[in-house]
């Protein structure tokens, strides 16, 4: 913690999901992308993970929110799926800048498909390659490492996967490997790890596809902490058993995690669970939900 140091608020905003609130204005669509504006020591960074899949559909809440993209100080892609990443191209010249950091693992560019019920790509798109970004203002910062955004703000690197019971999930995601079709482990799959200070760490997640408690203990081994204050994104429980649903749900009570707000690909009988460990310390995840985190303070606001 004192390496990376601590952040002293950090306001999260849904800028795109799944699903939307009751009489909300916004646009919901199948995909995630969060507004992370974060401050420390007078320092503001506004951080951009994930873009969801319909650009069209994200650049219209931005303005319905009032936020104008030009704020944007970097983007992080938690991993190469469409519906986290189409659109990056379309996103940056919308922010409308050079050398804008673009953060990810270094393999986000593999080729990734579905194989059933057909054939479907669903990594990033030509429209959206290496070379687009680039021409589009973005600078790549590829790692396998963490990568330290500001003090305070780190992504988890590669994750290591230390649970037996966090599969991928399906095998139907497949890749290429050495002229072989295997099933993809997309350990291209990162999060971000925010440290506030006198609260704990708040991990931001994609899909989790490495498991969400496989990316806590990451977190808490970076950060050197064990206080997972908050949980926010997806889990990618949709498709899971109900014994890994049930064990997932165990291990978060277990890090006494303070409050979890998560959707997309949760799934809903892993929200069904979540709320009957947690109670009100858990909120489904909705398009326009935002959480302001001030020292010893946590608001949400609908």
């Amino acid at each position: 913690m004192e390496k990376l140091g601590e952040l002293d608020s950090l306001k999260i905003t849904v800028l795109a999901e799944d699903s939307v609130l009751y009489g909300s204005p916004y646009v919901g669509q199948h995909g995630i992308s969060l507004l992370l504006e974060a401050a420390s020591r007078g320092n503001i960074r506004r951080i951009l993970v994930d873009v969801g899949q319909n650009s069209e559909a994200l650049i219209s809440n931005m303005i319905n929110m009032s936020i104008c993209p030009s704020i944007v100080n970097a983007v992080v892609l938690t991993h190469c799926h469409y519906d986290h990443s189409h659109g990056i191209v379309r996103v940056l010249r919308e922010i409308g800048r050079t050398d804008i950091p673009v953060i990810a693992h270094p393999g986000i560019f593999h080729l990734h498909f579905r194989t059933e019920p057909y054939y479907m790509p669903v990594g990033i798109t030509p429209a959206d390659s290496k070379e687009e970004i680039e021409k589009a203002g973005g600078s790549l910062s590829l790692t396998k490492d963490p990568f330290v955004i500001m003090p305070g703000m780190i992504t988890t690197g590669e994750v290591k996967r230390q649970t037996k019971f966090e599969e991928v999930g399906t095998t139907t995601l497949k890749t290429i490997e050495n002229g072989m079709v295997v099933d993809d482990k997309v350990l291209d799959d990162i999060s971000v790890i925010a440290c506030i200070k006198d609260k704990g760490l708040v991990i931001v997640t994609g899909c989790s596809h490495a498991g969400i408690i496989n990316i806590a203990k990451q977190a808490m081994a970076i950060t050197d902490c064990n206080k997972v204050e908050g949980i926010i994104g997806g889990l990618h429980l949709v498709k899971a058993p109900d014994t890994r649903i049930k064990r997932t749900v165990e291990e978060l009570t277990n890090l006494n995690v303070a409050w979890i707000s998560v959707g997309h690909c949760t799934g809903f009988k892993a929200q069904v669970e979540l709320y009957l460990a947690f109670a009100e310390r858990f909120s489904p995840l909705h398009t326009g939900m935002q959480f302001e985190l001030v020292s010893n303070d946590r608001r949400l606001v609908l």
